[in-house]
């Protein structure tokens, strides 16, 4: 069963889960959850092993050990200049919007930004900046110090400004109308 709750944990990634989601998808007793942490917790502790056991919030997240910080950030640095299309999209709508929930990406980019988000984090371009107040309680997310070293910004402020009248808005008609024709029309 410890093993189901690692695989949980490292599914859901920077999104953790609580004790309530985790007694409900285990279907244990509250007893039987906390042995269950406390066993993995202790399975971390030991000095081989890069990540933690840790309660942020009202969550149980996977996260990596403070001593490990240096190599994310080399790590951070030798990737970074790969940044695909979509890594740089989704960085731009959390730079220009920030601090921004996931559905919130979602809804601007039109497709799910999970596995984007992960790899920003991962890249140390982005963090966690709290608990937004709508329903559910979205983790919020905003650039970091690394963001604007790595983009030679001495601040959010410096971001090019958006000329929002080269954007093409489309009417709600708009997005049922094809500029191609069937035959016959």
């Amino acid at each position: 069963m410890i093993s189901s709750l690692e695989a949980l944990l490292f599914a859901v990634g920077s999104e953790g889960l609580t004790k309530e989601e985790l007694l409900n998808i285990l279907e244990i007793e509250e007893k039987e959850l906390d042995d269950l942490i406390s066993k993995l917790s202790t399975k971390y502790e030991s000095e081989e092993s890069g990540i933690e056991l840790r309660t942020l919030g009202n969550s149980y997240k996977l996260v990596t050990k403070e001593k490990e910080k240096e190599y994310l950030k080399k790590l951070a640095l030798e990737t970074s200049n790969n940044l695909t299309e979509s890594a740089l999209e989704t960085l731009a709508i959390i730079a220009y919007n920030e601090p921004i929930t996931r559905s919130e990406i979602d809804d601007i980019r039109g497709i799910n930004s999970t596995q984007m988000i992960r790899n920003l984090i991962a890249k140390g371009l982005i963090e966690t900046a709290g608990k937004s107040d709508l329903p559910g309680r979205p983790n919020l997310y905003k650039t970091t110090d690394f963001f604007l070293d790595y983009f030679n910004l001495s601040g959010i402020d410096e971001l090019p400004e958006l000329d929002l009248e080269e954007v093409e808005i489309l009417e709600d008609d708009d997005l049922y109308q094809s500029k191609y024709k069937e035959e016959g029309e």
